[in-house]
């Protein structure tokens, strides 16, 4: 067996794309199982790696997954919730590399059905009595799940509005905003008994490629379960204790997800009434009601700032032109230098026959960087050895429109 290269990343940065892809799909596969404070084996990476080498399918990964541990004859103590994420893990991988989709109840139900399969008994199969869970970001309580009796009507109806929303016109901030209410109300419907966020996650990353973006999915692998309770926090309201319905931090989640913010993730702002030492930054930027959503999901403001973000990205859709234009030909200039690739700076300076690092980065790729266009392929570690720099939703959108017709 050729054992590859140890880590995923090393594929993803240094590989043949089919291989990056392939990459990419089995990160975020094995960064899910977090979601329920599962882990994957070894042995599951190492079939992982012979997936990507070519040396197996898909289909064989999963098949050597499922007789590992029909043929195991040392069982651990934690060996049921392993091969769940192993198997699962191998289903997400197949899922996401595949072109298919139907965008539909039947599809989201299919894509359970899929995952589960060989691990839960109901998979595919609408839960049919009512649940609570506790939340430890909600200090114990629950949100309030879809009746049991209603979940295939209210799956139909936010699917079916969405299939007639019309995008057009709109920035990618009341984009994300509609996105972030729309894959928050998928979730709260919760129309299964078990893997509920890894479906709305694998069904979301699906939605989003077939309508366009092209995502940062490793944000599902890198902050999963910061996903999960952004979630819960987009859906849980209770009156009595002063506590609304909050969207923003599933907004912030989709920003860095295709905008390529750097938007701070972390599960202690998420917390209700948290402790001061525990609350979200105020000062870098991040202030919680520039994002905060009435009860009713709406945004209050979409005149929304974000400044000094440690991506040193500055949006604004305070104007009312169009967000994609720029005046600055050298960031036109860098955009179609870069397209659908992943260059080094080196590379860069090559593609628009610059030679002096000086002149490039202060005319061409920090303004760029600034201006949202251009984003690191590792933006919290600016000085990586792999460095490389790719567009972010908003580039790839102008370099379209720059390169239409050719």
């Amino acid at each position: 067996m050729n054992d590859g290269y140890l880590d995923f990343d090393e594929y993803i940065v240094a590989s043949e794309p089919h291989k990056r892809e392939k990459a990419e799909a089995w990160k975020v596969a094995i960064g899910l199982q977090a979601v329920d404070g599962l882990q994957v084996s070894e042995y599951l990476k190492q079939t992982a790696r012979r997936h990507i080498e070519g040396e197996i399918t898909i289909d064989e990964a999963k098949e050597l997954v499922k007789q590992y541990y029909v043929s195991k004859t040392q069982h651990d103590d934690d060996e049921d919730d392993k091969q769940e994420a192993d198997r699962v893990s191998a289903n997400i991988a197949k899922i996401i590399n595949e072109r298919a989709f139907t965008f539909s109840t039947t599809g989201l139900i299919s894509i359970h059905r899929n995952l589960f399969s060989g691990v839960f008994k109901h998979a595919g199969q609408l839960r049919d009595y009512d649940i609570t869970k506790n939340e430890w970001v909600l200090r114990g309580d629950t949100v309030l799940y879809g009746r049991w009796q209603d979940l295939r009507m209210a799956l139909d109806y936010d699917i079916e509005k969405e299939k007639q929303f019309d995008y057009k016109g709109l920035s990618m901030e009341e984009v994300i905003a509609h996105l972030s209410r729309f894959v928050s109300g998928i979730w709260q419907t919760h129309p299964f008994r078990e893997g509920n966020t890894r479906t709305t996650a694998v069904f979301t990353i699906k939605y989003l490629q077939s309508i366009g973006f092209k995502a940062d999915n490793r944000m599902f692998e890198e902050h999963s379960w910061y996903f999960r309770n952004a979630l819960v926090r987009a859906n849980y309201k209770n009156v009595a204790k002063g506590i609304s319905q909050d969207g923003h931090f599933l907004e912030l989640f989709f920003r860095n997800l295709l905008m390529g913010e750097n938007n701070e993730l972390k599960n202690r702002y998420l917390l209700v009434n948290p402790p001061e030492e525990w609350k979200q930054p105020t000062s870098r930027g991040q202030v919680q009601d520039k994002y905060r959503t009435s009860v009713e999901g709406s945004p209050k403001d979409h005149r929304r700032i974000v400044e000094g973000s440690s991506s040193g990205h500055r949006t604004s859709t305070g104007q009312a032109q169009d967000m994609l234009h720029t005046d600055n030909p050298n960031i036109q200039n860098l955009i179609c230098v870069v397209g659908e690739q992943e260059l080094s700076v080196k590379e860069m300076m090559s593609g628009i026959g610059l030679k002096g690092r000086d002149n490039f980065l202060n005319l061409y790729l920090t303004p760029a960087i600034s201006e949202g266009y251009v984003r690191l392929l590792y933006p919290q570690s600016p000085r990586h050895p792999r460095q490389k720099y790719l567009l972010t939703v908003k580039g790839v959108a102008l370099y379209n429109e720059l390169t239409k017709g050719e």
